[in-house]
């Protein structure tokens, strides 16, 4: 049975998505994934999809419940290599992608996955003053 590879990368782990998916292999990575973060302590996951022509609304929902296990067990999910058309698609269909954050490319993602999340979020300052 085909799948996947997930490579490890410093504590994230990187998904390149090369081939088209199909209902049981998006199923077997999300399995696959979700034993990695664990066994890997993996902090981040980066998906590539820079590869896929379209993502319809299972894939798309699966991608989805990627993210929100990896942030159940503390990962946090990028998805990087979005086409124009798989994103026009993806906002047709409805889905927004909870969770996922989005890169242009690798290099982004993985500069967004070693951010720290208050350095991206700053506090906003209301003008009280704090002591």
């Amino acid at each position: 049975m085909e799948r996947i590879p997930i490579l490890k990368v410093a504590n994230c782990l990187l998904v390149s998505i090369q081939i088209d998916m199909h209902d049981q292999l998006a199923m077997s990575l999300k399995d696959d994934l979700t034993s990695r973060i664990v066994s890997d302590r993996a902090r981040g996951v980066l998906i590539d999809i820079s590869a896929l022509d379209m993502v319809d609304s299972f894939m798309g929902r699966m991608l989805a419940n990627i993210a929100a296990i990896a942030r159940v067990l503390d990962a946090e999910t990028v998805l990087v290599g979005m086409r124009p058309s798989v994103a026009i698609t993806l906002v047709e269909l409805g889905l927004s992608l909870p969770g996922i954050r989005t890169a242009l490319n690798v290099d982004r993602g993985m500069e967004l996955l070693r951010t720290p999340e208050d350095e991206r979020n700053p506090p906003v300052n209301d003008g009280r003053q704090t002591i």
